[in-house]
């Protein structure tokens, strides 16, 4: 991890070196230069996903089809990604990439922001930049506050408690919006009385979840933390709009699947009489 983790810490350490020795200032401009740096694989990986969510209702047929035989199921599969062009590792890979990176950038945040005399020697040992020793310590402050402490709720500062405040919200919102829109619409049902997908569901208690969960860290861990998490989730967010991947109908509700018929999917047109019109299906020979 330190082929990784000693980079982030110099490039962070220069960053706050050239913005004027503000250090929440370099940490927005540090995650912005790594979204941008990753993002070729985000967006192969956004792409395997969509990918993946148009492919699950012929997925579902074949699993209903040879539900008891596993090896020709898998056959079927990967015939099935050869037909349409799909990578089922196009969505892993830059997953797999993107994790250590990710951890790296947390942990530089971390080792930016030394509060106790070990770790500032540990922050000095991992300078691969000559010169930037006589910078040490990195100034902490932010408003009055701590960048290393967690925010300070309920504490004998209001101004402490109005940031505390402010930055778990921030959490929490930008990571409930960047769920919501870089979900995929869900997959159309050919079948109006199939049963709920199970996996669908599991994606939508995701939603309220990982907010959630986000929010506790932002509590226990330092403002510094808080703040990169801002800004990664604004980017992220960001970045799916440029893709032409941002799914903003889902802020405002549960997206409706479009109905399948036996011909191919129903187009539905906007006339002032409210009729829709269907397409038959194609007779058989």
């Amino acid at each position: 991890m330190d082929i990784i983790l000693n980079p982030f810490v110099s490039v962070l350490t220069f960053l706050y070196s050239i913005l004027g020795q503000n250090m929440v200032l370099a940490i927005v401009v540090f995650t912005l230069i790594v979204r941008l740096v990753m993002y070729p694989l985000t967006a192969q990986q956004m792409k395997s996903s969509q990918s993946m969510q148009k492919l699950q209702p012929e997925l579902k047929k074949l699993q209903e089809k040879y539900k008891g035989d596993r090896e020709k199921l898998a056959a079927e599969q990967m015939k099935l990604y050869r037909e349409y062009g799909f990578n089922p590792l196009g969505g892993c890979l830059p997953l797999i990439i993107q994790f250590p990176i990710f951890i790296a950038l947390y942990q530089a945040i971390i080792i930016a922001l030394a509060a106790t005399p070990l770790q500032l020697l540990d922050l000095s040992g991992r300078l691969i930049i000559p010169g930037f020793d006589s910078i040490i310590p990195l100034n902490n402050e932010f408003l009055g506050l701590n960048l290393t402490q967690p925010p300070a709720i309920g504490g004998a500062s209001v101004l402490a408690t109005v940031v505390g405040i402010v930055l778990v919200a921030g959490v929490v919102i930008t990571t409930w919006l960047q769920f919501k829109v870089t979900m995929p619409a869900p997959a159309a049902n050919s079948d109006p009385n199939a049963k709920p997908d199970p996996s669908a569901s599991m994606t939508q208690s995701m939603g309220t979840i990982m907010p959630l969960m986000y929010g506790f860290f932002a509590l226990s861990f330092s403002i510094g933390i808080s703040i990169y998490f801002i800004v990664s989730n604004i980017a992220g967010i960001v970045q799916a709009a440029l893709m032409g991947r941002a799914n903003f109908k889902n802020l405002f509700g549960k997206p409706k699947p479009a109905i399948v018929t036996a011909g191919g999917p129903a187009k539905i047109e906007g006339r002032a009489t409210g009729k829709q019109s269907t397409q038959r299906p194609a007779k058989s020979k």
